[in-house]
């Protein structure tokens, strides 16, 4: 199979043997590249065996002599707002394309990204429906309040109390916003954590994957008891025949 984006060196972690079956895609941060995700990407291709786990460059270099990484948009140039609504297109294309290269439904798809990579990750499942299962969210918080619960989708906001870029109620408040509008949300705010891909949230990152249950899983697993039983009591109430 042919690598189906701009990321032509691009390596992902692949299963040892056995079909692909869950694909996690790591956007880093402006001014970083790939490099920024890979702890995160040995830790979930070591939980997740099955996995196939990509860190990506972001398609654009910084112009800057001081950086010289990659980033998803052009703050500076076009600010936050019209800069992600110029990059979601694309962003949105290369989740799709990578999907289809492993031939894998969108709930069996997660993102994770930090900072920027983490802003686009959050951005792009609540503009576009079915496209990841799954957020990862380090060190990045919506463009503004929640309005919308994103269907189908676990969000995982993760931050520290430190955070010098992103103030952590900014991440409070958006998951507040989402509990309340009915999304599957976690939130966790350590404390002595800065704007970093510190390994502490990494490892609040792979509990919420292991633990957290979808609350419609709930719902569906309650409705399927209340109907269990409402059998179970019929059938009691039948006349027995002799």
């Amino acid at each position: 199979m042919t690598t189906p984006i701009s990321d032509p060196s691009a390596e992902p972690l692949l299963p040892a043997s056995g079909a692909v079956e869950l694909l996690f895609l790591l956007f880093h941060g402006a001014g970083a590249d790939r490099s920024q995700m890979q702890a995160l990407a040995q830790t979930l291709h070591t939980a997740y065996p099955q996995a196939a786990v990509l860190s990506l460059n972001a398609p654009q270099r910084l112009g800057s002599e001081v950086l010289h990484g990659y980033q998803w948009f052009d703050e500076q140039h076009f600010g936050m707002v019209a800069g992600v609504a110029s990059a979601l297109p694309a962003f949105v294309a290369c989740v799709r394309a990578w999907a289809q290269h492993f031939n894998l439904a969108w709930p069996r798809v997660a993102l994770a990204g930090f900072s920027q990579g983490g802003l686009m990750a959050l951005e792009a499942v609540q503009s576009e429906p079915e496209l990841a299962g799954r957020v990862l969210s380090f060190g990045a918080a919506p463009l503004r309040r929640p309005s919308q619960a994103p269907e189908g989708v676990c969000l995982h906001l993760l931050h520290g109390v430190l955070d010098e870029e992103i103030s952590y109620r900014h991440v409070v408040d958006a998951a507040q916003a989402w509990v309340e509008l009915g999304a599957d949300v976690t939130a966790d705010v350590l404390p002595g954590v800065h704007h970093e891909m510190d390994p502490r949230l990494v490892e609040r990152a792979l509990h919420q994957l292991r633990t957290f249950i979808p609350a419609r899983l709930w719902r569906e697993a309650v409705q399927t008891a209340a109907e269990m039983d409402q059998a179970d009591q019929q059938a009691l109430q039948r006349p027995q025949r002799h």
